[in-house]
């Protein structure tokens, strides 16, 4: 399967973590630092190239400080590689509102722009290792409604439902789920950019789906024609050029809309050993990729974004914990190469 799985959707720790950092951080913008509750100095990158907001409170920053309270300053220096980086903020399935509105709130302090990847669409992942969503398409329309008024008007970049057309277009999610799935995801992209400053970016899957002309309908079907773009290689690690060879052959099917993609984890390029079936479930040997930027390689490239968050699982596979679970080796592991 090409399914881009994991990364699953942030718990409701992530919102507590919100709140505690709207209380107790001053904001700050234009590259300065940000003082973390932890202790640790996060720093925003330069707002020219990279506008999206760092979460100082986010399992690196985290880690970054245990380490550094340890005495183990050559891993919290290498931590640091991930948490002084924007990645996206997963938004869960209890508390919609909560969380889009302190993380979209606390990134608008900064000067900065947030960055959530919406991930609950109704049978989720086909079953899998990031299995769930919502309950049937009444509770995600309600949901999605939710992190809108979450939103307000405030600055954001979405990237909506990952693996959601690619799942109905290689035949894991059934066929008796697709009528409503297009309605929804068509609903959603509606829901969204009717927000003042909400950009969206449909899933498209990945460089190792070999045939876009079986996906570029569906993505229409879905609504990619009234979002600002779609969004490719998400939680995957084909390489950025790759990316940009898939992504440039949708787009000419599609009206030129333009693309964004995820580099958090490419660094290496895909895993190719073991299990086909497993290779995109936390291979070993990968690495980080290229820097979130929007000043990128290709004028149809809108960003390269760690939209999968690096350290965090895929799933319960080779040693890892449930999916979108922070996992330090595994982080340790990227920073070094995958070596």
């Amino acid at each position: 399967m090409y399914g881009t799985r994991g990364g699953g959707p942030r718990a409701a720790a992530a919102a507590v973590g919100a709140a505690l950092l709207l209380a107790g951080c001053s904001s700050a913008g234009s590259g300065e630092d940000r003082e973390g509750r932890s202790g640790g100095t996060i720093t925003q990158q330069p707002k020219a190239s990279d506008p999206f907001w760092v979460n100082p409170e986010g399992n690196a920053a985290r880690q970054v400080a245990a380490y550094e309270r340890a005495g183990r300053t050559a891993e919290a220096d290498r931590i640091r590689r991930i948490a002084e980086q924007p990645t996206g903020e997963w938004i869960g399935p209890e508390n919609p509102t909560a969380e889009a509105r302190g993380f979209t709130d606390a990134a608008e302090k900064a000067d900065r722009t947030a960055l959530l990847v919406l991930y609950n669409i109704p049978h989720r992942d086909c079953g899998q290792f990031s299995q769930g969503g919502a309950a049937d398409g009444d509770a995600y329309r309600v949901w999605i409604d939710g992190v809108a008024r979450g939103i307000g008007d405030r600055r954001v970049t979405v990237v909506l439902e990952p693996d959601a057309v690619l799942h109905m277009v290689d035949g894991c999610t059934p066929v008796q789920f697709h009528e409503e799935r297009y309605d929804l995801l068509k609903g959603a992209v509606a829901t969204l950019k009717a927000l003042k400053n909400a950009k969206v970016y449909l899933d498209a899957g990945n460089a190792g789906w070999q045939h876009p002309d079986q996906i570029f309908q569906p993505l229409r079907q879905a609504g990619v024609e009234q979002a600002d773009g779609f969004a490719v290689n998400v939680s995957n690690f084909y390489s950025t050029q790759d990316s940009i060879v898939y992504g440039k052959q949708l787009s000419a099917k599609i009206g030129g809309k333009r693309f964004v993609i995820d580099t958090s984890r490419n660094g290496n390029g895909p895993y190719t050993g073991g299990n086909p079936q497993e290779r995109w479930c936390n291979p070993p040997g990968r690495a980080l990729g290229e820097a979130p930027t929007t000043d990128t390689a290709d004028p149809l490239v809108d960003a390269y974004l760690w939209v999968k968050r690096p350290g965090e699982s895929d799933g319960t596979c080779k040693g890892g914990p449930k999916a979108g679970q922070w996992w330090p080796s595994y982080a340790l592991d990227l920073t070094d190469g995958g070596a």
